[in-house]
C-alpha cells in the first residue's frame, strides 16, 4: 500500500472505475486493464529548477529590460530602520490624509506644517493651528488608539508665529523686488522705444 493517504484513496477510486467500466463493456473485471498510475506530484527542487529557468529565459528574452527604477538607487535606504516604512511610503505616494497611525500622519503633517501656515492670513489662525497640531500630538503619544510610538515634536506657537511673519515679510520683499524690477524692465524697454523712434 502506499504511503501517501491521499493518492492510495486517487488509486482506489481509479481501479473502482476501471473495475465498473470493464463490467458495463461485458469484460472480466480482474483481466481489464487497470489505469495508469497517476502523475507524481513536482518536489520542491523541480518546481524551483521550473522557476529558475523561467526567469533566465525571460532574461534571454530581453522582459526585464528598461523596467522603471532600473540602474537606480532603491528609495528609502537612510541607514536607519523604520518598520512601518511601507506605510509612510504608501501614504507619501498616494497623498492620503488622515490615514494611517497617528504616529505616522503627524509625521507627514509635520513635515508639511510650514507650508500649511504660510497659507494663512492671520496670527490668531497660526495659533489656533499650532496649538491643535500639539494638542493632537500629545494625545497620540497617550497611545489610546496603539500604533507605533510618536517622535514628532509639538512646537512652540510664539516660534511658529515669529517664523511665520519672517517668512511672510521675506516673501512680499522678494514680490516687491520682482515688481520693481519688472518695473525697470518696463521703463528700459519704453527708453529703447522711444530713442528708436527718435532716430527713425
Amino acid at each position: 500500500m502506499s504511503e501517501d493517504p491521499q493518492r492510495a484513496a486517487s488509486q482506489y477510486r481509479l481501479d473502482r472505475l476501471a473495475r465498473e467500466e470493464a463490467i458495463a463493456r461485458g469484460e472480466d473485471p480482474d483481466v481489464a486493464e487497470i489505469a495508469p498510475e497517476p502523475p507524481r506530484p513536482s518536489t520542491q527542487a523541480e518546481r524551483s529548477a521550473y522557476v529558475e529557468n523561467a526567469i533566465q529565459q525571460a532574461i534571454r528574452r530581453g522582459e526585464f529590460d528598461n523596467l522603471p527604477g532600473a540602474g537606480k538607487p532603491l528609495e528609502g535606504l537612510t541607514g536607519q530602520h523604520d518598520p512601518d516604512w511601507w506605510i509612510r511610503r504608501k501614504i507619501e505616494r498616494e497623498q492620503l490624509t488622515g490615514l494611517g497611525p497617528p504616529a505616522l500622519t503627524l509625521r507627514v503633517e509635520n513635515a508639511q506644517f510650514e507650508g500649511r501656515l504660510d497659507r494663512m492670513h492671520r496670527e490668531s489662525e497660526v495659533r489656533e493651528a499650532v496649538e491643535d497640531f500639539n494638542r493632537r500630538v500629545i494625545e497620540a503619544r497617550r497611545q489610546l488608539l496603539g500604533g507605533p510610538p510618536v517622535v514628532t515634536p509639538t512646537r512652540d506657537a510664539d516660534d511658529e508665529i515669529r517664523a511665520w511673519r519672517e517668512r511672510r515679510e521675506a516673501r512680499e520683499r522678494q514680490a516687491a523686488e520682482e515688481r520693481a524690477q519688472l518695473e525697470h524692465d518696463q521703463e528700459q524697454r519704453t527708453s529703447r522705444t522711444r530713442w528708436w523712434r527718435r532716430r527713425g
